[in-house]
């Protein structure tokens, strides 16, 4: 009787939904979300094509509703509504100008179909919220650079950016082949095949000048945006080991994680950082300046005189 629960109607229906969601459905995908067997959710779609809903099914591709097939307009919660509230802020303020633009219009949508009180509910939470961004994330030149970027990659089109790299003063033109995009470290990245350098590049999006599309096709065939972030991995890196002061160290649980942080131990009051560190020559050492009045370094010795090359750099432009 567990099977006539009014969690399983819930679950039914709310597959039914997924399946309108996606071209295919992967019962592996289905069964991750709920949290149930494959079995159970072979038992779920057999329920709902002998209730009439127009399912079929190909093995070892998944499940799909037959074209033209919709359920009514779903009603949200408020509860799930007000979820949308604090997307909607993040997307105003992390995001471009016309995927701003499009979200918001698809909220006036959503917010059509609330109950009276539940709109009142959400325009309560809508005033009380303000997401602030510390980073221009774009350049003002090229506003729409995610929108395009993210045509590009349904579209399998190249793109030509002006891009200002971080090492260069001047401006190059690039016809890249996006792979995907990701959020990191407060910035926006674009990882795809530039046709300059013929091999795989990373660019930041506030570097973009302009980005114009194309009508030239991908000319590869790539892999998955995953494979080329864990290609970050093979690079070669150094056991850092700082010492720094208990009270500082737990203001270092965010940024640490950027720079290759392992474990940590307590000492005598004081907190052990160990770090595996692509980068000690640059971006190490800057980042423990921001707080090197409270912290030694333990090893290694290349890292102590790189920092200490700086410091003496500093002093030079100070007098």
């Amino acid at each position: 009787m567990l099977d006539e629960s009014p969690k399983r109607f819930d679950r039914i229906v709310a597959i039914l939904i997924q399946l309108q969601s996606k071209k295919i459905v992967k019962a592996q995908e289905l069964a991750n979300r709920f949290e149930v067997s494959l079995r159970t959710i072979y038992r779920d779609i057999r329920t709902l094509e002998a209730s009439g809903v127009p399912i079929y099914s190909e093995a070892g591709v998944g499940y799909a509703l037959m074209d033209g097939y919709r359920l009514p307009p779903v009603m949200f919660t408020r509860e799930e509504a007000s979820s949308f509230i604090a997307a909607e802020k993040l997307m105003q303020k992390f995001t471009d100008t016309t995927l701003g633009n499009h979200y918001a219009s698809a909220m006036y949508k959503l917010k059509s179909v609330l109950k009276s009180d539940d709109k009142d509910w959400v325009s309560t939470i809508e005033s009380s919220v303000l997401m602030q961004s510390a980073e221009k994330l774009f350049n003002d030149k090229s506003p729409n650079t995610l929108t395009l970027l993210f045509e590009s990659i349904a579209e399998k089109k190249q793109v030509i950016l002006s891009y200002q790299a971080f090492t260069s003063d001047g401006i190059t033109e690039r016809n890249i082949e996006p792979v995907g995009i990701f959020h990191d470290h407060n910035n926006w990245y674009v990882i795809g095949y530039c046709h300059l350098r013929t091999d795989y590049r990373q660019f930041r999006t506030d570097r973009v000048h302009s980005i114009k599309k194309t009508e030239k096709d991908f000319t590869l065939e790539h892999d998955s945006l995953e494979t080329y972030l864990n290609k970050n991995e093979t690079i070669p890196t150094t056991k850092v080991r700082i010492l720094i002061d208990k009270k500082i160290a737990r203001y270092l649980s965010h940024e640490r994680k950027y720079h290759g942080f392992i474990s940590e131990k307590e000492i005598d009051g004081n907190i052990e950082m160990t770090f595996m560190s692509r980068d000690i020559e640059s971006g190490f050492p800057r980042w423990f300046l921001m707080f090197g009045d409270y912290a030694t370094i333990l090893e290694p010795e290349r890292l102590k005189t790189r920092t200490l090359e700086l410091l003496e750099i500093n002093r030079q432009r100070l007098l």
